[in-house]
């Protein structure tokens, strides 16, 4: 599923990454623990979470994820926003809950 229709999906705003909008993902983790992140994490996976600060974007990026997604209506600042545009990480945010945005993307055929 590109990333572009993942918005549409759980109705998410995009906070940086714009350019990648075309980007594909195989998969989806929610997570608010990043040490499961790292324990569970397959390739060209997209993250669901909770947790707003530099650890996410950090964790991300080790696991060469494509995007962030923050959930709960949560928007991180501006250092977390930089660091991910230097990585090259897509992040976006939906007020919807992590269960609600997981059901929603599994619906639509995106696998866990």
């Amino acid at each position: 599923m590109k990333l572009k229709d993942i918005i549409n999906v759980i109705d998410a705003k995009v906070l940086c990454g714009e350019h990648l909008l075309e980007t594909e993902v195989l998969s989806a983790y929610a997570c608010d623990l990043m040490s499961d992140v790292l324990a569970f994490v397959e390739n060209q996976c997209m993250l669901l979470t909770g947790l707003v600060n530099p650890q996410v974007v950090r964790t991300a990026e080790m696991m060469d994820m494509k995007a962030i997604v923050f959930v709960r209506g949560k928007e991180p600042d501006d250092e977390v926003l930089q660091l991910a545009k230097d990585a090259g990480i897509a992040v976006m945010a939906t007020d919807l809950p992590m269960y609600i945005s997981c059901g929603k993307l599994y619906g639509e055929g995106l696998k866990w």
